[in-house]
């Protein structure tokens, strides 16, 4: 327990705790004495009020002291006795106070004993008896105002008032009113200032480094400073004074718009009360602010400890732990603004490798893309050993690479992802973006080789995802491997026909081969309609009638009676529109009407997918 200081002066205080009564004539007409209990007596056979007679009990194990005595002589008494709760809040905003039992020394008793006489009033007054505004003088010495507007409230010497719950307990030496605080006059405020804890708000109006701070909590949301007063428990980042000044770069609070104001502060709290013991034991990552960033959410906060305590890169911890009575406050040297995109990229150390590449030779072409307020991004961000375990094995652009590792347009968060394709900012020619393969039957992978290792990192312009290995760029084979809707068409690419290397075919890029391909892709379903899969000899002019050489041929290409021909030799017709739901029609070799096309342009880097609900059958009488 932090020691008190100068308690040897509130034992000039302890000569109002003799209880003289005050005469009739001074307040008033007393109520008729009641028989039974008198106030103790009560508050012991009062099971809320069981702390209240512990702390009288407490009291008068000074020598100073004899409370329980007098409270059960003549009086008559007022007395506002606090609850079991009002206690325990009590104590919990007083630094190393756990119990009674820390008030552990004489002085220390005589301090609740201060506290104890500043509830008693030398008059009985029932609830009838007090107005608005009424002044009441305690035996503490000190005064207690009355409102009764909406209720009735005590008013201490804080700023919070105490409420009547239970009213007018009449009892042998007077009447007992129960409230729901534990009464402070000014004395002992002044005795607690080192230890007493306040709410974070007032905490930050005491401190002459944060006034910037208060100015802007008062310029911001007019609710904030009330919220910082409430329950929390909340963590709060606190800008100095010269922190805001370097933040507003000569402008006025009042020429920032007030809801960019709001979230910058909000950007500063913290749900929960995070000291630097636990940032130190986790050493670094993510967590969240009450600022709300892409998609409505809050957005996220990077700490690292690994040299003092940062946060997002550009603020350090330069006092730490202040406790108050709703939290703790770290204050620190820099405004933390909502980060963007590459905000956060920069500021992870784990995604150090990432920036060196996205800017390699001074490129800003994704630095300028990702910091695009207007825009909204998802962004898989490879971490440092990504990089390092990726060898480039087809030696394709790098900035191509990287593109493929970002989609424009919407903040998918992890919640809200399903097994489907979306278009990322890679192209495979003008306005033909490469498509991702998410999948989300274990974790969420991308293309089957990478995985998701830190969800849900969110950015005012968008959210990051890191994984654990590069996406390289797809071909035809990628999406036919990653996709479990084809995975008998993989099994029939290699295992059931292991003469033909499929894989190496389709996989040709660049001109390699014999790409780009259009490839009609066979769902699972499709291949469970036949009646059995044809042996190798059959099975592999089958797979090659769903292959056209040469063409990336895309849903916006196709028009009604378009025919191609297939690497088996054979021509296939498209018709549209489709039948029913289909997108296409396709007539195949075998002259099979009405095959459809069920969803189109699965773009990879050598070729495109459409995807169809029925095998193609070449004709097999040529």
């Amino acid at each position: 327990m932090k020691a008190l200081k100068h308690l040897t002066r509130l034992t000039l205080l302890l000569v109002f705790i003799g209880f003289t009564s005050c005469s009739d004539d001074d307040n008033g007409p007393m109520p008729p004495e009641q028989e039974g209990d008198n106030i103790v007596e009560a508050a012991q056979a009062t099971a809320e009020l069981s702390t209240l007679v512990a702390a009288l009990q407490k009291a008068d194990e000074s020598a100073n002291n004899d409370l329980v005595a007098a409270l059960s002589g003549e009086g008559p008494f007022t007395v506002f006795a606090p609850t079991n709760q009002a206690f325990t809040d009590l104590l919990a905003q007083l630094d190393g106070f756990d119990s009674l039992d820390d008030f552990s020394s004489e002085q220390l008793q005589d301090l609740l004993a201060v506290i104890l006489t500043y509830h008693v009033v030398g008059d009985a007054a029932l609830s009838t008896d007090l107005s608005d505004g009424m002044s009441l003088t305690t035996l503490q010495g000190s005064s207690l105002q009355v409102t009764t507007e909406g209720g009735v409230f005590i008013q201490d010497a804080t700023d919070v008032a105490a409420e009547v719950t239970t009213a007018d307990i009449e009892v042998s030496n007077g009447v007992v009113h129960i409230v729901d605080k534990v009464l402070l006059p000014q004395a002992i405020l002044d005795e607690l200032a080192d230890i007493i804890l306040m709410p974070i708000t007032d905490l930050a109006i005491g401190n002459e480094n944060l006034e910037n701070l208060v100015a802007a909590l008062i310029a911001a949301d007019g609710d904030l400073p009330t919220v910082l007063r409430g329950n929390g428990p909340f963590t709060v980042l606190a800008p100095t004074d010269e922190a805001f000044e370097t933040f507003l770069d000569g402008a006025a609070l009042e020429d920032v718009p007030v809801d960019v104001l709001t979230n910058v502060l909000l950007n500063h709290v913290i749900s929960g009360e995070v000291t630097s013991t636990d940032l130190t034991g986790l050493g670094s990552g993510y967590t969240s602010t009450l600022a709300t960033g892409a998609g409505e959410q809050n957005v996220s906060l990077f700490f690292d400890t690994s040299d003092g305590v940062t946060f997002n890169g550009v603020a350090s911890v330069v006092a730490a732990d202040v406790k108050a009575i709703n939290g703790i406050v770290h204050v620190v040297d820099a405004v933390i603004d909502i980060p963007n995109i590459v905000d956060h990229v920069v500021a992870n150390p784990g995604l150090s490798t990432l920036v060196v590449a996205l800017t390699e030779g001074g490129n800003t072409t994704f630095t300028d893309l990702l910091s695009n307020e207007e825009e909204t991004f998802t962004v898989f961000a490879p971490g440092n050993d990504a990089f390092s375990a990726f060898t480039n094995p087809n030696s394709n652009d790098l900035n191509v690479i990287l593109a493929n590792h970002v989609i424009v347009g919407a903040a998918a968060f992890s919640g809200d992802l399903t097994n489907s394709y979306v278009n990322t900012v890679a192209e495979y020619a003008a306005d033909e973006n490469l498509s991702l393969y998410i999948n989300t039957d274990d974790g969420v992978t991308l293309n089957g080789t990478s995985s998701v290792a830190m969800a849900d990192i969110v950015a005012s312009n968008g959210v990051i995802h890191t994984v654990d290995a590069v996406i390289d760029l797809p071909t035809v084979v990628t999406f036919a491997a990653a996709d479990p809707n084809f995975s008998t068409l993989v099994t029939a690419l290699t295992e059931l026909t292991p003469s033909t290397d499929f894989v190496s075919v389709l996989s040709a890029q660049d001109g390699a081969g014999s790409d780009p391909f259009t490839v009609f892709a066979p769902t699972n379903a499709s291949f469970d309609a036949l009646a059995s899969i044809p042996a190798e000899a059959d099975l592999i002019p089958i797979l090659q009638h769903h292959v056209v050489a040469g063409a990336n041929v895309r849903a916006g290409d196709l028009s009604d009676g378009a025919t191609a021909t297939t690497l088996e030799g054979d021509m296939i017709t498209i018709n549209l529109p489709g039948t029913g739901d289909n997108i296409a029609d396709i007539t195949d070799g075998a002259g099979n009407m009405g095959i459809g096309i069920d969803a189109v342009d699965v773009q990879a880097i050598n070729g495109v997918i459409h995807v169809v609900d029925t095998v193609l059958i070449p004709d097999t009488s040529n």
